[in-house]
């Protein structure tokens, strides 16, 4: 399956969703990836490929998600060439083994293997997956690892891929995003105070601070006190705190994209209210 980027999420049935039982997610298959030597030459890398565009006549740069070395830059070359053995393999939501040499922010990519054991994406979960991928690029500095995002990726994929509800997933994803890169505020004390967050009060978060009590001048988005504790220990049963975290998860987010428009959330919008 061949695909070309687009971007996502928008608004939450108010519709209870019974949670889906889903198999464990099969992680890439680990070889061993040893440090990279003078020659900045790395094998076996557990990856996939977020992006990629044109370079020169035949070749491609591919914005990859590595576990142990985070998000890098790779020149794929001869990549468009007809008989490449890299055009069926450098596709997107496919977990790869890489290999690439260089010490330069865009290094040469010297192998590519599919691994497989994962479902496709189709339909919605398709452009969810592509969502995933902007927030990624748009998020993740390059050259920073983050093996615990990586593996939450993994797992994302195989949620979409088995059909678990997409706003419950996203959410999810969203928020171990911005934990992991250091930018989540802690939603079950209040900021200054650091008094818990009672779940009967309203509240505003801070994108740099946290929550504290909502004021009636406050222009942020109003969250119980309930949805904070619910998000916090990834417990989306309640209509209430899927509609309200998918709504201060959009604003927290826009904070850290410096207001920046998402081309799949807007699609995704569009199409089903995510």
């Amino acid at each position: 399956m061949s695909t070309t980027t687009p971007a996502l999420p928008g608004a939450v049935p108010a519709v209870p969703v019974q949670p889906v039982a889903v198999p464990s997610p099969p992680a890439p298959r680990r070889t061993a990836s040893r440090p990279p030597g003078r020659d900045g030459r790395v094998t076996g890398q557990p990856a996939f490929v977020l992006h990629s565009y044109s370079h020169k006549e035949t070749s491609l740069i591919i914005d990859v998600l590595t576990r142990d070395f985070g998000r890098i830059a790779l020149v794929a070359k001869g990549a468009k060439r007809p008989h490449s053995q890299l055009r069926g393999v450098l596709q997107t939501f496919q977990p790869l083994q890489a290999g690439w040499t260089g010490k330069s922010e865009l290094r040469i990519l010297t192998s590519a293997e599919w691994v497989g054991g994962m479902l496709p994406l189709e339909k919605t979960a398709l452009l969810c997956g592509f969502y995933l991928n902007e927030l990624l690029v748009r998020l993740l500095a390059r050259d920073d690892p983050h093996p615990v995002l990586f593996d939450h990726y993994v797992a994302t994929l195989n949620q979409l891929a088995h059909n678990e509800p997409a706003p419950i997933v996203l959410r999810k994803f969203e928020r171990a995003l911005l934990k992991e890169t250091g930018v989540a505020a802690d939603l079950v004390r209040c900021t200054g105070t650091r008094q818990p967050v009672q779940a009967g009060q309203v509240y505003v978060v801070d994108p740099e601070r946290g929550p504290r009590p909502a004021q009636a001048g406050d222009a942020w988005p109003r969250i119980t006190g309930k949805t904070l504790l619910d998000m916090e220990c990834e417990d989306y049963a309640d209509a209430a705190t899927q509609a309200q975290s998918k709504t201060l998860m959009r604003f927290l987010l826009a904070h850290q994209l410096g207001g920046a428009t998402l081309n799949t959330r807007q699609m995704l919008i569009d199409l089903m209210q995510l």
